[in-house]
């Protein structure tokens, strides 16, 4: 690892720089909300346009998923999925960093997602209601299903931990790999050699390299950004909507009811 991995070109001294480049992250999510909204207009034009697709699209998975009463947790999943997706990216670039390529940095998203649905369930439900759910369908099953539901929640952020950790390191290692075999102690090295067989082969293999690079492997490590991003918002989704799902059945039963009453 140490013969094929290299510091970013920006280091702050003291610092992790884990936390430097999530500071990053944070300025340019800043300076996008910011150029968005300083003059914000009926017809979107420049960065708010921009923006405002991006909040559709998360509009509509909360619709889909949880629902329009979800829209009021679009700041948490819009933040969430915007600082994983940037941070993703921010690793593809030669010099930089990506944030998600540490442990640490997913385990506060993670956490952060534990956090919040167990508390939009709480306040949404009520305590008492929220950990009747973890009981199961029949009281005589409690006994049984409380370990299994305390387990299988505190597995959740250990999932979305690892997941993203596991896809986007794997993605730097192999890009570090591919840049350490082209570098001049591999390909570059090799033509630069001298001797004719070493330009030749140096060089095409060099160039089969650059080829690769360029056309399958930056496109397929951009689309598991996006996709790593995808699949975290849409578990923290899933979160939410079980956390409240319960209240909304109440609610409906309520007004089933009231319905009747009236008739």
């Amino acid at each position: 690892m140490d013969a094929i991995e290299h510091p970013p070109i920006f280091r702050l001294p003291g610092i992790p720089d884990h936390v430097t480049y999530t500071w990053i992250v944070m300025l340019i999510l800043i300076g996008l909300a910011w150029a968005a909204s300083r003059r914000a207009s009926l017809v979107p034009r420049g960065a708010q346009n921009f923006v405002e697709v991006i909040l559709e699209q998360f509009i509509q998975m909360i619709d889909d998923v949880i629902g329009p009463q979800g829209r009021r947790y679009l700041p948490l999943i819009g933040t969430l999925g915007l600082f994983i997706l940037v941070s993703n990216l921010m690793g593809l670039v030669p010099g930089l960093m990506s944030p998600t390529g540490n442990l640490m940095t997913n385990a506060a998203c993670a956490l952060v997602v534990f956090v919040s649905y167990h508390y939009i369930g709480i306040r949404t439900q009520g305590l008492g209601h929220y950990l009747k759910h973890f009981m199961g369908p029949v009281p005589a099953l409690a006994p049984l299903m409380i370990p299994i539901e305390v387990i299988s929640h505190l597995a959740r952020p250990l999932s979305l931990t690892l997941r993203l950790f596991g896809n986007m390191t794997g993605g730097h290692i192999l890009l570090a790999i591919i840049f350490f075999l082209m570098g001049l102690q591999g390909l570059i090295g090799f033509a630069l050699s001298g001797s004719v067989g070493g330009a030749i082969v140096g060089g095409i293999g060099g160039l089969v390299m650059v080829v690769f690079t360029v056309g399958f492997l930056y496109p397929l490590k951009i689309l598991v950004s996006f996709l790593q991003a995808f699949i975290f918002v849409m578990l923290t989704m899933l979160y939410v909507a079980s956390a409240v799902e319960g209240a909304e059945h109440d609610a409906h039963h309520g007004q089933a009811e009231s319905h009747a009453a009236h008739h």
